[in-house]
């Protein structure tokens, strides 16, 4: 029995929605007046874990997204720098061609002369650097020539090498790691 607005306790289980009190399976009726069940305890349950199932799924897909981000940044800001470090060095190696030019041409008169030796020291310095960056000539004369790491410049007969085999170098190439700075410049044997 029901007396006024107060639920009786001998009555059928009823649920409370929205204040009213309606029972566990009786129609509910919504804003545009159609009849909808109430929904039961079980189905509320699976629509909750659902929605966290859902949740879940978006916060583990965006830690996802995150972490391939940060890897795709460290990528980008290690192959800048790479990039960067490569520009410096190929400014600075016809510094470095220059000094082996003027050292190769030093007269026997003045070899033994102190201000040589110092000369000779800053280009040591010079290679000791690109050391530091793992910056190495490319090998070039008695090896064959590939395009990836030479520019022929000429064809000379050369009895010691066979065809195809670069038989002098006009400038030497660099390379940090295996990508190269600047190639070699060479003559191949025909």
């Amino acid at each position: 029995m029901q007396a006024g607005n107060e639920i009786i306790a001998d009555e059928a289980p009823e649920a409370v929605l929205n204040g009213t009190a309606v029972a566990e399976n009786q129609e509910l009726t919504d804003e545009e007046g159609t009849a909808e069940a109430a929904p039961t305890l079980e189905e509320q349950l699976a629509t909750a874990q659902a929605e966290a199932a859902d949740y879940k799924d978006r916060w583990l897909r965006s830690q996802a997204e995150f972490a391939n981000a940060r890897k795709r940044m460290e990528k980008e800001r290690i192959e800048l720098y790479s990039m960067a470090t490569a520009d410096v060095i190929k400014k600075l190696l016809p510094v470095l061609d220059d000094f082996e030019r003027a050292l190769n041409t030093v007269p026997d008169s003045i070899r033994d002369n102190a201000w040589l030796e110092g000369i000779d020291l800053v280009q040591r310095k010079l290679f000791t650097i690109l050391e530091n960056f793992n910056v190495t000539p490319i090998e070039a004369v008695g090896q064959p020539f590939d395009p990836n790491w030479h520019e022929a410049i000429t064809q000379e007969p050369a009895d010691e090498y066979k065809s195809g085999d670069i038989c002098r170098e006009l400038q030497k190439g660099y390379k940090i790691g295996d990508r190269v700075i600047r190639p070699s410049l060479v003559a191949v044997a025909e």
